[in-house]
Parts: C-alpha cells; sequence; structure tokens
C-alpha cells in the first residue's frame, strides 16, 4: 500500500479506534475481582508489604511503568525480571508482598514464577487479557482487560493489548490513590525534581519576600507606592487596610500608568484611589500548579500572597515563573 496523505490518517484513525475500543470494552468488563485486587493491594500497603510487578517482553515494560506509578503515589512496588528471578532476583521478594504477573497470552514465562512466589508467602495477581489462561486459573486474584482485536494489521504487535493492560493498572493506582487521602503534599515529597516538583513546592517557597515584595498602608502616596516598587525591583505593590493589616487592594505598573491620566498633581494624590481591589490572590500553603492556573485564567502578572488571616506575606511575580521551570 503506498502511503498517501489519506492512506495514512485512515489507519492512524483505525488504530486509535481500535485500542479504543479495547478500552472501552475493559471498563465495562471492571467487577468484582477488580475491586478484591484493589482491596488486597490495600491490604498489602497496610501490612508493610509491597507490591512485585512482572512480565516478559511488551508485558516487562509495562510491569516497570505501573511500579514506577505505584512507587510515585506512596505504595512501595518493584520490578521483578522473571528470568533474572530465577537466578537469584526472586530475594527481592517476601512473604506479605503482592506479586502482578502480567502476561496477554497468560502462557509465558512468568507461569514459573508462580509456585516459587506461593512457596515464599506471596499472593499473586494474574494480568492478563485470558481468562482461560494457566495464568487466570492459578493466580490468587485476576485483573482481566479486554481486547476485541490488536491494531496491528496482522495481529501480531502488541498494540490495544499494551494500551489496555497499562490503563487497567493505572485505574488501579488511581482507585488507591483516592481512597487513601493521597494529597498533592504526598505527591510533592515523591516528586522533589523536574517539572513536576516546580508545579508541587509550597507556594511560601516560591513567592519573593522581604525588601522584595512591598507592602505599605493604602493610606500612603502614589508616589510613596511608586518609589516602594522601585526600590523592590517589583511589578506591584501590595496595600493594606492600615487598621486591620488585610490586603485591601493592588497597585501594578498598569495602574501606575493610568493614574498618569488623571492630571498633573497625581503622584500626590492616595494611593487608594488608583489601586485595584479585591485582586486575585493565593495562599501561601497553596502550590506552584495553582498559582499558575490563576496566571493563565486570569491573564494577570503578580500574585500576592496572603496567608490564613488574610495579610499580604510575599509576591509571586510572573517574570519568576520561566525559572522555575513552571513555563
Amino acid at each position: 500500500m503506498s502511503l498517501t496523505p489519506k492512506s495514512i490518517l485512515r489507519r492512524a484513525r483505525l488504530c486509535i479506534g481500535i485500542e479504543g475500543d479495547a478500552l472501552a470494552e475493559t471498563a465495562k468488563g471492571l467487577g468484582a475481582e477488580f475491586v478484591k485486587t484493589a482491596q488486597a493491594v490495600e491490604q498489602t500497603y497496610q501490612s508493610g508489604g509491597k507490591l512485585i510487578f512482572s512480565g516478559v517482553g511488551k508485558s516487562a515494560h509495562i510491569a516497570q511503568k505501573l511500579a514506577g506509578t505505584f512507587n510515585s503515589t506512596g505504595i512501595s512496588s518493584s520490578f521483578l525480571d522473571a528470568t533474572q528471578a530465577l537466578h537469584g532476583d526472586l530475594g527481592l521478594c517476601n512473604s506479605g508482598d503482592l506479586a502482578f504477573l502480567l502476561s496477554n497470552s497468560g502462557q509465558t514465562e512468568v507461569l514459573k514464577l508462580l509456585p516459587l512466589l506461593k512457596r515464599i508467602g506471596v499472593k499473586t495477581v494474574a494480568f492478563t487479557s485470558n481468562d482461560k489462561s494457566d495464568l487466570a486459573k492459578n493466580a490468587d486474584y485476576h485483573l482481566l482487560y479486554r481486547v476485541p482485536r490488536e491494531a496491528c494489521p496482522l495481529a501480531l504487535a502488541p498494540t490495544a493489548s499494551t494500551t489496555a493492560a497499562m490503563a487497567l493498572g493505572d485505574a488501579l493506582a488511581m482507585v488507591l490513590l483516592e481512597a487513601r487521602g493521597f494529597t498533592r503534599d504526598d505527591f510533592a515529597r515523591n516528586h522533589p525534581g523536574g517539572n513536576i516538583g516546580s508545579l508541587l513546592v509550597k507556594i511560601s517557597e516560591l513567592m519573593r519576600t522581604g525588601d522584595r515584595a512591598p507592602i505599605m498602608p493604602d493610606t500612603g502616596t502614589l508616589q510613596e507606592a511608586i518609589l516602594a516598587m522601585t526600590k523592590a525591583k517589583s511589578g506591584c505593590i501590595a496595600l493594606v487596610n492600615k487598621r486591620t493589616r488585610k490586603l485591601s487592594g493592588i497597585l501594578t505598573d498598569g495602574d501606575f500608568r493610568r493614574s498618569a491620566l488623571t492630571g498633573p498633581d497625581f503622584l500626590k494624590q492616595p494611593v487608594n484611589q488608583f489601586m485595584t481591589k479585591s485582586p486575585k490572590t493565593i495562599r501561601d500553603d497553596a502550590m506552584g500548579v495553582d498559582a499558575l492556573n490563576l496566571f493563565e485564567k486570569h491573564k494577570i502578572d503578580d500574585l500576592v500572597v496572603v496567608n490564613a488571616r488574610g495579610e499580604p506575606v510575599g509576591i509571586v511575580d510572573g517574570q519568576d515563573l520561566p525559572k522555575l521551570k513552571m513555563l
């Protein structure tokens, strides 16, 4: 078949559609066995055991990914190479662990692990599309994904089956994450580096404070506010009620430029005449991702950080976001 634009797009859409069918059938087929497996994982976690993921070929790659997913969500997990397990790596496993044995056919080399794991006292989960397989019949639990057909025109390359298996494992991880009340703080502890680390770090660690975050009473003059902003090299200044110390408004560079249109003596006027009242704010215990969402949603350049009492404690400047790998 020649590669024409039309044939390329037709084949690509067919492939995605076939994989989508596998996902829909897998979701439809979820039932009691999925529930039992989720409960078994929770029991393993509560008792101090870990999850073991093993497979061969493409299933091994999925097993490695799922082990990483569960680790990142706070459930200790390890990948076990099915071949190396027969030559010493079985020492990774302990009584009380729960092993997921991945095999699309349910008839691969992972079958050799079943009696060895049982002897150690490790419960097993058959992770397969074949509920009639030896793996499914002999494991303690069974996670079944459904694959009407592979997207490969030769029905040889794992395509829909690998997509469905990955999604089923992710579904199990997300169910348990939510059930355990896993929070952004928990997730951040497991992702200290990279873009995810930047997004999940506390606002209190990102914001400008002290001399770099100008704050003054809203009864001061516009000139005083501009001088404070200039000294702090800030694009805004937080303004507070002199009595309560709570945030009453914000003055930005844009507000200052507009104030110049009011007359020649504008610098002597009270800053509260030109400030933006009820500005967008963020709590100091929020995450970096929350700030990013506010910047993108409201198209603002600066964000005042307040504490639980509504008092300004810092400023997040939009210019700092690229430095933090958040944009």
